[in-house]
């Protein structure tokens, strides 16, 4: 089903350490909006969808998601890769240093950790699409406010790659849930067969 290509879908060269901004991107690691909440709705939500197309979308940008996960775990570590105890805990990563090292955990930028209660599956596809839309909205949204904390070149650029898939894929959900709308407005034919 999937080929994994042992590289970064956009490279991550983080050169100069910020535990701050390690702090606050890896909202979209764990938050309700990042990343990982994204990749498990799409990819949960696509069993409930009325077309293969619409099935398909949803696993391909299900799967995208997955590989946005990679980008931004690897640009949190790089940004506190290194970094002493004392600094860690100096920018307000002494508790999720206590509980998890230098590691990536899904959490948001104020420590609480991820939940599945933060998406919905529905199982009506208009309503999981419309829930799409406003989740690449936030996300985009988040990259936004990401990219205006700092002025790390090597930081904006992955983050600007990163809004920019945001957009890609509210205009692929928009273009699945007209398409979707359209199919369940067909109107059903029953033939009679006989036994």
């Amino acid at each position: 089903m999937w080929i994994y290509e042992k590289k970064l879908e956009y490279p991550i060269k983080i050169r100069t350490c910020n535990p701050t901004m390690a702090k606050y991107i890896i909202t979209q690691y764990g938050g309700p909006d990042g990343e990982l909440g994204a990749s498990l709705r799409y990819l949960s939500q696509r069993f409930s969808m009325p077309t293969n197309e619409a099935k398909a979308t949803l696993n391909d940008i299900g799967t995208e998601e997955l590989a946005h996960l990679e980008m931004v775990g690897s640009m949190v570590y790089q940004l506190i890769r290194g970094v002493p105890v004392k600094e860690l805990e100096k920018y307000g990563l002494g508790s999720y240093f206590t509980q998890h090292d230098h590691a990536i955990y899904p959490v948001d930028a104020s420590g609480v950790p991820y939940s599945a209660a933060s998406f919905q599956s529905m199982g009506d596809p208009v309503a999981d699409l419309t829930e799409d839309l406003a989740a690449e909205q936030k996300a985009r949204a988040t990259y936004e406010n990401l990219i205006n904390l700092t002025d790390d070149p090597d930081v904006i650029d992955p983050l600007r790659f990163l809004r920019a898939r945001e957009i890609v894929h509210f205009q692929r959900f928009g273009e699945t849930l007209d398409k979707v709308q359209d199919e369940l407005g067909k109107k059903k034919y029953f033939v009679n067969k006989p036994y």
